[in-house]
């Protein structure tokens, strides 16, 4: 943002000498802080609707199989505090998932709203699933109808199949760990969590690993709409990506 200050100032000197250097300087700045003004509002229009769709789809996917249960809601709760929802937070995503789960729901509509926001990034979307899968797995186990749900929610986002396998991944990866992920991984799993085949060179693996981590950094994933909140989730993605490469990389020095 500097440079455009910088540039400001330089045409006001070439325009009217040292006046203009001062006046040019102090347009710059003007327009340097309205630009990041804008932009962060931006940014956090975008952390407000990522918010709500995530809520919303969840509440949707929490009556996958024709009811809300009380633990259901409990599980709902839970995400609420892994996040560390302050209370304003809290009201709204408790409003959002209770529109998920009304009859007039649109949930094809409310998937299109959410690929506009991820546009390309496909690292928040990654990071949407983690927070779908840990209120899906809380009691240690997914049911049949709340797996279809899940991959209806996926197709509807546009997933790849490479994408819908790494999904599969995180599903049973969550189902077997009650929802943290934090289990040993099966060297099956673990290929399916970077995209590749059991057969890939290593220079592929390699490949797949870097590109993974790029995308779900969080930092970079901060700066394109993911909510504060949701920075562990990334964390924690990035670490099963890690462990998975860790885990392949392991498998083949050993034979």
């Amino acid at each position: 943002m500097l440079i455009v200050t910088f540039i400001a100032a330089m045409i006001g000197y070439a325009i009217g000498r040292l006046p203009g250097l001062l006046i040019g300087a102090l347009v710059g700045y003007a327009l340097v802080r309205w630009l990041r003004v804008k932009l962060i509002g931006k940014l956090a229009e975008r952390q407000t609707r990522f918010l709500s769709a995530t809520f919303s789809v969840m509440g949707a996917m929490s009556q996958a199989d024709g009811e809300v249960s009380e633990h259901e809601r409990r599980s709902a709760e839970a995400v609420f505090d892994r996040l560390n929802l302050n209370g304003e937070q809290r009201e709204k995503a408790r409003a959002d998932f209770e529109r998920g789960q009304q009859k007039g729901f649109d949930l094809e509509a409310e998937l299109a709203g959410l690929r506009q926001i991820v546009g390309a990034q496909r690292g928040l979307l990654q990071v949407f699933f983690q927070v779908q899968l840990v209120a899906l797995a809380a009691d240690g186990k997914v049911e049949q109808s709340e797996r279809d749900m899940l991959m209806r929610v996926a197709r509807g986002l546009g997933c790849s199949q490479e994408e819908l396998s790494r999904l599969e991944a995180m599903l049973n990866g969550a189902a077997n760990a009650g929802g943290t992920q934090e289990s040993a991984q099966p060297l099956e799993e673990a290929y399916r969590v970077l995209g590749v085949s059991s057969d890939a060179t290593d220079a592929e693996i390699k490949r797949a690993y870097r590109r993974l981590m790029s995308q779900n950094h969080p930092d970079k994933l901060a700066g394109k709409g993911m909510p504060d909140s949701m920075r562990r989730m990334a964390e924690q993605r990035t670490s099963e990506i890690s462990n998975a490469y860790e885990r392949i990389t392991q498998a083949r020095e050993q034979g």
